[in-house]
């Protein structure tokens, strides 16, 4: 691993809390997160979409196209010709008028009234079975239906209800005619059930009716319920077409018939694969399997931290899987689309969406590694143009993670985009000039690209706050945020402890310029230092910064108090910064920035009272409680808080006396073992050094006296105008 990637990973390594509790360090949340990882990895290469060209209606095909595989496609027209061939010798349905029945039965009605003849040939009959017996025949003459044999006989042959259908057809619907003998034979018996009515009373009926001519009329609905009802029984017709065979001839307009082969070839490529064959499921897990194990390999040779740490492994797959779900659900909406988007925008962006946030929230490499990783998945697993497909997101995601090294604003996320749309517009350039396409849909694709950057900014805009608060990251964009002075903690600090506010800024800049110097992290240096002495809010007249003149109040004080009370500001600052939610980082530079050093002069004052005796007092009540600096930042922190307060006792500031101060407390500090764990090397703490006193010479540059205006003397604009005054008088 090189110098530079090494100072990558350090200066990352501030984005996350070295506080790891259980959920970072368990292994069984370890392993439920590699099987969430390989579970979402085998749904996307297991239910991948088959992408077969859908044609537009009406549409000139642009191009040949055969069949991928044997296939039967649902045949709409032959379905058709079928169904009509089945209903071409259905002939007409009759029926009585209602008028003319209602005729004939008033007429039984007023015979029965007006002639008695029928009491004494029919003895013992009442007119209420009279009246029962027409009301029934009346009801069974409303449900007759009378065809021809042949209507009839499909009717038979395919098992519809036959029952009040007769065969017998009227010469002609307008003359009025008389229903057969044998018709009526079946309509009396169906009309009269034998044990309900008298026989003699059934025969007047009857032979009154028979001998009655009647009116016809067609029977619309009933012949097109009996048309529908046949075609219903008519069974699909499905037409087979062999691999190879061509469905679509090229400048051929595309008719439903195509487009009803093309989606019968497509779902017979899905049949094919047979998902959820135990074969096929094997496969496509022993390949997510296989792929875990190579990113789990990776990552624990060139990354480690990120496999120790599960807070930063569950947002890495958090983002993977979010990228995956979103480019399956824009695939499913083109695919499904009826404009046929897929043809349209050849070339989704996916991958500059998990590239930025993983730059952001993780590192670049990791960010760039991840995007290679992401672009091989999705090109196996997507239907779109692969070739253009890769190249395109490929080189968006690197563009988009060499722009956002450095993000300082989330605004800047559009800009970062921006750029990536810029490179884009020049690879599909290319691509249309390497194809020799003539640019048809060259606008096309610029501005599909185009949109999918802008929806990749918004999506990170929203989702990165998101994310930093739900696992507790400090980015670049969060340090932003708390060097506002309007910060609750800074604000107070600089009205509760104004010359601690000072004396803050000072030193973050002092640690920002060092810092950067030897290529460490140079705004966590100087946002963190302004919240490194936030405890001395608690008790700010006990240090001298905050003292305008007056009574020293440690002169009332003994050594040891006044060295607990100034050592208490670390404690009263962590507990000040964990109520104000301040990140953990925060809280360590809090402690860290004295580490386990002595409240010298407290000390020394101490020892001038016992006569130089350490036997008759603890030396580790002089003592901060550490730990000591465990990072770079930390230790550049503590030798920049030390000189920029030692600096203030120096009568005169040069350059020589400033680096022979910062070479006096950087060596005592060294001795103390205070650099111990911070990583520092001797030749960064010399240009930390160096840097520091060239920043404090900076600062305390003197500037020249301006002579002092004799009084009444007039200022020289004043001069200069009575001058021309008197030159035009």
């Amino acid at each position: 691993m090189t110098d530079t990637i090494r100072k990558l990973d350090d200066e990352n390594e501030f984005k996350f809390s070295r506080e790891q509790g259980f959920f970072d360090k368990s292994l069984g949340i370890r392993i439920l997160i590699g099987i969430v990882f390989t579970l979402s990895l085998f749904a996307i290469l297991h239910f991948r979409e088959v992408r077969v060209e859908i044609l537009e209606l009406d549409s000139i095909a642009p191009r040949y196209i055969v069949a991928q595989t044997d296939l039967e496609f649902y045949d709409e027209e032959a379905t058709i010709i079928s169904k009509q061939e089945a209903v071409r010798n259905i002939g007409k349905i009759y029926l009585l008028s209602d008028k003319n029945i209602q005729q004939r039965r008033t007429e039984f009605e007023n015979y029965l009234v007006t002639d008695d003849q029928w009491r004494t040939e029919e003895e013992g009959r009442t007119f209420d079975e009279m009246y029962k017996g027409v009301d029934a025949l009346i009801k069974n003459l409303h449900l007759l239906r009378f065809t021809d044999p042949r209507t009839f006989q499909k009717m038979t042959a395919r098992n519809l209800p036959t029952s009040n259908y007769f065969v017998f057809s009227p010469p002609k619907v307008e003359i009025p005619a008389i229903i057969p003998p044998q018709i009526w034979l079946k309509i009396i018996k169906s009309a009269f059930p034998e044990e309900q009515f008298n026989p003699k009373t059934v025969d007047f009926i009857s032979r009154y009716f028979q001998a009655q001519v009647w009116e016809f009329q067609e029977d619309i609905p009933s012949q097109r319920a009996l048309r529908r009802r046949i075609q219903a029984q008519v069974p699909d017709k499905y037409t087979h077409i062999s691999a190879g065979s061509r469905i679509v001839d090229q400048g051929e307009k595309v008719t439903s018939r195509h487009i009803a082969i093309l989606q019968a070839m497509k779902e017979a490529l899905s049949d094919q694969r047979n998902q959820w064959h135990p074969l096929t499921v094997s496969g496509s897990m022993i390949l997510a399997v296989i792929f875990t194990s190579i990113c789990a390999a990776y990552f624990y040779v060139n990354y480690p931290q990120v496999i120790s740490s599960n807070r930063k492994l569950f947002l890495l797959v958090t983002v993977i899987i979010l990228t995956f779900g979103i480019a399956k659900f824009t695939e499913f909406f083109f695919l499904t689309s009826k404009t046929n988007l897929i043809e349209v925008i050849r070339y989704p962006l996916f991958i500059p969406f998990s590239a930025i946030l993983l730059c952001c929230l993780l590192n670049p490499a990791i960010a760039a590694f991840t995007s290679g990783f992401l672009t091989i998945i999705l090109m196996i697993s997507l239907a779109f143009d692969w070739q253009g497909f890769v190249i395109m997101n490929l080189s968006a995601a690197l563009v988009a993670i060499l722009c956002a090294r450095n993000l300082r604003q989330r605004k800047e996320i559009f800009v970062i985009c921006a750029k990536a749309w810029l490179c884009c517009i020049g690879v599909i350039i290319s691509i249309h000039l390497y194809q020799n396409t003539h640019w048809d849909g060259l606008l096309t694709d610029i501005l599909s690209s185009g949109g999918f950057m802008l929806l990749t900014a918004v999506l990170v805009v929203g989702l990165l706050p998101l994310l930093e608060s739900s696992f507790h990251i400090m980015t670049d964009v969060t340090l932003m945020e708390y060097m506002d002075p309007n910060h609750d903690l800074l604000r107070r600090l600089s009205i509760e402890a104004p010359g601690s506010y000072q004396h803050s800024v000072v030193v973050g800049n002092l640690a920002e310029a060092a810092a950067l110097a030897i290529g460490a992290n140079g705004l966590f240096c100087r946002v963190s230092t302004l919240y490194h002495d936030i405890g001395k809010m608690a008790t700010p007249q006990y240090f001298t910064e905050n003292q305008h003149g007056g009574m020293n109040i440690h002169q009332l004080l003994t050594p040891q108090e006044s060295a607990h009370v100034i050592i208490d500001h670390v404690a009263e600052g962590v507990a000040m910064a964990r109520k104000a939610g301040l990140p953990e980082q925060f809280i360590d530079i809090i402690k860290e920035h004295h580490g386990t050093t002595l409240a010298y002069y407290f000390y020394r004052k101490q020892l001038e009272l016992v006569d130089n005796d350490k036997s008759k007092f603890d030396e580790k009540d002089f003592r901060y409680m550490g730990p000591k600096p465990r990072s770079k930042e930390s230790a550049i922190i503590m030798i920049a808080d030390s000189v920029e307060a030692a600096s203030r006792s120096l009568d005169k500031v040069s350059q020589e006396s400033l680096m022979e101060l910062t070479e006096s407390i950087v060596k005592e500090k060294y001795e103390d073992g205070q650099f111990d764990h911070s990583q520092l090397t001797l030749e960064e703490l010399a240009i930390v050094k160096e840097t520091l006193a060239r920043t404090l010479v900076a600062y305390g540059h003197s500037r020249i006296k301006y002579p002092k205006r004799e009084r009444g003397e007039q200022p020289q604009k004043e001069k200069v105008k009575k001058k021309v005054d008197e030159k035009q008088a």
